[in-house]
């Protein structure tokens, strides 16, 4: 019997292994498929089209929501704004009613309201062996050549930042998906952390635009699947680089902290919308960390780029670890 597959991402060996068969070549494609690559980016003359597909599947509530802000990270992320979404809709036989399919279709449209995004397109229909809602999204946004960030430009030298803290979307799916586990918490507590979808929030649009208005950015990456662990890889990945980053620096809130010591979870490889990853000039870190905070949005200085492709470390006081890989995302035990 053939090995199988852990739910999550596949491996990201296998992935870059069938990434080389799919590579383009219209010369228009100036971002391609490839590890830590958030989005493709295709030449329109004057300006470029970028263009992301990703779905939403651990999450049940505010989905709609869910999928245009996952979809609009991944399109800040390369410098551009996100203009166009289309939306497919996988929804469970024998359990799907107008009011579920009304609110799917609110929470998007609310989403896209908020982002003066279009909703342009997509498909729906009612799926044999589902037991829950799935929204498989397609954003489309532009950006002029010299506002492009692509996702392999961390350079050595440079600084890493990480906004807001981990593991904002793990924490919001835990409390809203898991109650049952982490039982012993009072409800104003997993209200709390229900609430981390929209306060700090997932989205990074806003993280993205002031980063990039106050300071030399080189490269963005939004951590997801794996956590931020799994993001550090990839970005050291698309950029041929090495990683040296502080344990102690990076921001890990202390409600995930709580949730992850009840169910053993490791915050590092929990998933983590909401956390902005960046790599920037040094001379400019500083302005960039000041002007994120001075907007309301915590950064912090967690570590540098290095040559050494090799050398993706996790530094302690004391002592270094390699930085840690994650098979599978940390949530995906309380799914199996």
């Amino acid at each position: 019997m053939k090995k199988t597959y852990p739910l999550g991402k596949l491996p990201a060996d296998e992935l870059a292994r069938l990434l080389t068969m799919c590579e383009p070549a219209d010369c228009r494609v100036l971002v391609g498929p490839g590890i830590g690559h958030d989005a493709a980016v295709i030449a329109f003359g004057e300006t470029y089209l970028v263009a992301k597909s990703d779905p939403v599947t651990f999450v049940t509530s505010d989905i709609g929501w869910y999928a245009v802000n996952v979809n609009a990270n991944d399109i800040a992320c390369m410098g551009a704004t996100a203009r166009w979404f289309l939306a497919t809709l996988l929804l469970p036989e024998h359990r799907t009613n107008a009011d579920l399919v009304e609110s799917i279709f609110a929470q998007i449209r609310e989403a896209c309201d908020d982002m003066s995004i279009e909703l342009v397109g997509g498909h729906t229909e009612i799926t044999h062996g589902l037991d829950h809602p799935l929204v498989l999204g397609c954003m489309l946004g532009e950006v002029t050549p010299e506002n492009l960030v692509r996702p392999g430009g961390a350079r050595p030298g440079d600084s890493l930042i990480v906004t807001k803290g981990i593991a904002i979307e793990g924490t919001a799916i835990i409390a809203h998906e898991k109650s049952a586990e982490v039982a012993g918490f009072d409800e104003a507590f997993l209200a709390h952390c229900r609430g981390f979808l929209h306060d700090p929030g997932i989205s990074v649009v806003r993280d993205a635009e002031i980063a990039t208005a106050a300071g030399a950015v080189h490269a963005m990456h939004d951590p997801t699947e794996g956590g931020l662990a799994t993001g550090l890889w990839e970005l050291a990945a698309a950029s041929g680089c090495g990683l040296e980053v502080e344990r102690d620096a990076i921001p890990i809130l202390l409600e995930t902290r709580k949730l992850c010591d009840r169910l053993d979870l490791d915050p590092l490889g929990l998933i983590a919308s909401g956390s902005l990853l960046l790599a920037v000039d040094p001379a400019d870190a500083q302005n960039i960390v000041a002007a994120l905070q001075n907007a309301g949005i915590y950064a912090a200085i967690v570590g540098r780029v290095v040559e050494d492709r090799t050398r993706v470390v996790l530094l302690g006081a004391d002592d270094e670890l390699p930085m840690p890989q994650f098979a599978r995302d940390e949530i995906a035990q309380l799914f199996e």
